[in-house]
């Protein structure tokens, strides 16, 4: 996942950071308001870590922006200190889709940004993506590759309909281990040889690979499937 920590406390905002790139995730940071918002709005992230209390601007008047002007829907799981009903419930009028009072287990912030994230993807997906002549339906489970039907076993189509989501973005392998398996792989030939499977199928039905090995980081389709 690729998430957004917008949190004031060094510390807190450090150990988010730390643990969640060593889960391999792509991780931002912002210590103000104002910067997370901005980072929120011209940036795609799948979660966002929203501490309630900012400098700038607080947590649920950022929130409430995202949703109503900006009209982001990315995932945002509120951290902060204040445990009453009150505050839980002005986060969820805000727009929050989740809440955790601090202190809280960095185990427990990544379940439940990818929980948060699995039903995201779940409602976008929906729609049929496509990048040029390349396509793929979640409800019917078909790809079509420059007019031609592509057969792929479901871990295969995962990863397409993964990268197909956010074409021209570079996906890790870590990432994409985390998406598909639940945890990163002892090796990389699990992933190595599903890819594999998956890019000779797409060369096979339209005659050349719209799949780019990112040597060093992981893989990424092309914008223009194309190329």
């Amino acid at each position: 996942m690729r998430v957004l920590i917008i949190e004031d406390d060094p510390a807190i905002a450090a150990n988010l950071y730390d643990f969640l790139e060593a889960r391999g995730h792509s991780v931002d940071a912002a210590a103000d308001g104002v910067t997370g918002l901005h980072l929120a709005v011209t940036q795609r992230f799948d979660g966002i870590l929203l501490d309630l209390g900012l400098p700038g601007m607080g947590g649920a008047a950022l929130c409430r922006k995202l949703r109503d002007e900006a009209h982001v829907d990315t995932p945002v799981l509120m951290l902060t200190a204040r445990d009453t009903l009150e505050d839980k419930l002005k986060g969820f009028e805000h727009g929050a889709d989740d809440y955790l009072v601090k202190p809280f287990a960095l185990k427990e912030v990544e379940a439940r940004l990818l929980a948060l994230h699995k039903r995201h993807a779940g409602k976008v997906t929906s729609r049929l993506l496509e990048v040029n002549d390349l396509s793929f339906d979640p409800k019917t489970l078909s790809v079509r590759f420059a007019g031609t039907e592509v057969r792929l076993p479901p871990k295969c189509m995962r990863l397409l309909e993964l990268m197909m989501g956010e074409p021209g973005r570079v996906f890790s392998r870590r990432e994409l281990e985390s998406e598909i398996w639940g945890d990163t792989q002892k090796t990389s030939d699990t992933l190595r040889s599903h890819m594999h499977v998956l890019r000779r199928a797409l060369t096979q039905a339209g005659g050349r690979d719209p799949i780019e090995t990112v040597h060093g980081i992981g893989y990424r389709l092309h914008s223009n499937a194309g190329a």
